[in-house]
């Protein structure tokens, strides 16, 4: 199949503006990469979510170390400030009862302060997505998420939520006695090597490109730089493809522990639908829509911003890049994408 003209399709019907692409085989038979509309195939990019995938690593390497445990309570590691009153569900208070487990498989309960309604009936991604620029730190993040009833039990289902990465990476600086920037570029940038991957933090910096919503715009590089752990990463295909790569192979931790991640519960997030496990997502592809060229399991990890980083061990496909499409048209078109890459190898 030609994944150029693919991509070079997708710009082409005025949806997505810009997009690039990596493909990647374990045994290195495959070695492509890719971009059309508005961006090269060296430009910096938001990966948006996929951060949550580098935090994964980053807990992983500390429950590796014996610095944690997922069935810590997550009061053991911050201050009680963050936890007295975070979450109140039917009149009973379980703020003493949130492990790291909890938030970083989405099971906590706690909304998510980017699409949970307030008092004024407006969400704060209603607000970003019209361009007004505003931070949301944690300590905003925790401010409201105390105001409002929490969506269940802890560990009773699954709900995505922003607000619990944020929480992780609290926990990590509380951890490690570092800023989140630090420990990422320590644990992860400079063991890879990778030289054009950082944490966003600066508003002036004008490196990476834009993204989308619908036809619009958006550039929001004042929220870009408050959110680090559940979004704030900027990297390249070709650097995301290194971490990807490291991630399912044992560099950072024996692959051995991919199993005990796939604990899978469903999640309707827009913009579609997936499946959440232990710091890991697994597309949701019914077998009925490919019986015969089934394509098995693809692990990884969605970005708002039609974001991706995904592992079909079925091929030993790796796939990543950036639709930098907000509204979810994006995610749907790099799914089909892959899944079609995949059956051409079946």
């Amino acid at each position: 199949m030609n994944l150029q003209q693919s991509l070079q399709d997708m710009v082409d019907q005025k949806r997505i503006f810009s997009v690039a692409m990596k493909v990647e085989r374990g045994d290195g038979s495959i070695l492509w990469s890719g971009s059309a509309g508005d961006m090269r195939v060296e430009d910096p990019y938001f990966i948006a979510s996929v951060t949550k995938m580098y935090i994964t690593v980053i807990m992983m390497k500390l429950i590796e170390d014996g610095k944690v445990s997922l069935d810590d309570k997550i009061s053991r590691h911050l201050p009680d400030s963050f936890c007295d009153g975070l979450h109140i569900f039917k009149g009973v208070d379980y703020s003493r009862q949130l492990t790291i487990r909890h938030l970083i498989s989405n099971t906590s309960g706690i909304p998510d302060y980017f699409f949970h309604k307030q008092e004024n009936g407006r969400t704060a991604a209603d607000e970003l997505l019209e361009g007004k620029d505003e931070a949301w730190p944690l300590d905003r993040t925790i401010s409201l998420v105390k105001k409002l009833e929490s969506n269940f039990i802890p560990g009773k289902k699954a709900a995505y939520s922003d607000s619990n990465y944020q929480l992780l990476g609290k926990v990590i600086e509380e951890v490690t006695g570092l800023p989140l920037s630090e420990v990422l570029k320590a644990c992860i940038f400079d063991p890879l090597n990778l030289k054009h991957t950082y944490l966003y933090e600066d508003p002036k910096d004008t490196r990476p490109v834009p993204f989308y919503y619908g036809t619009k715009k958006l550039w929001l590089p004042t929220y870009m730089a408050s959110i680090g752990p559940e979004g704030g990463i900027v990297s390249t295909i070709e650097e995301v493809m290194v971490f990807v790569k490291g991630f399912f192979s044992g560099v950072f931790f024996p692959t051995s522990r991919i199993a005990s991640m796939k604990q899978w519960k469903t999640i309707f997030p827009p913009p579609g639908l997936f499946l959440f496990g232990v710091g890991l997502e697994k597309l949701w592809i019914p077998w009925i829509f490919s019986p015969i060229k089934y394509p098995g399991e693809i692990l990884g990890f969605w970005g708002q911003t039609g974001s991706f980083a995904f592992y079909n061990p079925k091929t030993d496909l790796y796939f990543c890049g950036t639709t930098n499409q907000i509204d979810g048209r994006g995610h749907r078109k790099a799914t089909s994408l892959m899944v079609t890459t995949i059956k051409s190898l079946l």
